[in-house]
């Protein structure tokens, strides 16, 4: 599967934005999609991730209650919706995805910048 992330861009502290990964080459069935970010000096965290069959999410205790994992059936894509951004939000966001059975994200698409300023 191939995995198309898009939506990034500068933003003001307290704005949203939408990122989305579309799949291509198979759909997510039976598969997690995650959004993770890598901000500069940092290592690579997972943000969200979401189960294609049933929609169940899990989110890292830094964003809860400010960003929204989603997915669209009919789309074939996963979307994270991010509100009251602040700028330690600032990072390159990634979309990946894995099987179900498999604990490894093993498909990754490129990653989209997200600057935040004060």
């Amino acid at each position: 599967v191939q995995l198309q992330a898009s939506g990034g861009g500068l933003v003001q502290a307290g704005d949203s934005l939408r990122l989305s990964c579309a799949a291509s080459g198979r759909t997510f069935t039976n598969y997690v999609t995650g959004w993770f970010r890598q901000a500069p000096g940092k290592e690579r965290e997972l943000v969200a991730d979401i189960t294609w069959n049933l929609g169940s999410a899990n989110y890292a205790a830094s964003v809860k209650g400010r960003f929204t994992i989603s997915r669209d059936h009919a789309k074939n894509t996963v979307d994270l919706q991010m509100n009251t951004l602040k700028p330690e939000d600032t990072a390159v966001y990634y979309c990946a995805a894995r099987s179900s059975m498999s604990r490894n994200y093993n498909h990754w698409g490129q990653g989209t910048l997200v600057t935040v300023s004060s």
